[in-house]
């Protein structure tokens, strides 16, 4: 019968430690400072997709959200996802929009 010698081990949670810890404290080292709210470089990109929402894109998303509800109903087996999903696409493109933006607006 032949006796085998155990290794000493280190706790798993010591190894992880080290895993996370070094790749955070280099990152943190060469992060730079981050100014939020001054920067308007996506201000015209935010409004024309604000626009297109809250518009006729907004409006055709609807309709076609609906159609597809409609086209699953006519299938013969009713969910209410058929029903509600519609409806909630509705409702998120008519004042989702709006409550986002003034979200964004008051947190920045």
């Amino acid at each position: 019968m032949t006796k085998t010698l155990a290794l000493p081990t280190r706790p798993k949670s010591t190894i992880r430690a080290r895993d996370y810890v070094l790749p955070a404290a280099i990152a943190l080292a060469c992060a730079g400072a981050a100014y939020a709210g001054a920067d308007t470089t996506f201000d015209p990109a935010l409004q024309k997709f604000t626009d297109f929402l809250e518009g006729s894109g907004g409006k055709i998303i609807t309709v076609l959200s609906l159609a597809g509800g409609l086209i699953a109903l006519a299938s013969g087996r009713f969910a209410l996802g058929q029903v509600a999903v519609p409806v909630g696409v509705g409702i998120g493109v008519g004042t989702g929009v709006p409550i986002v933006t003034s979200v964004v607006t008051a947190t920045i």
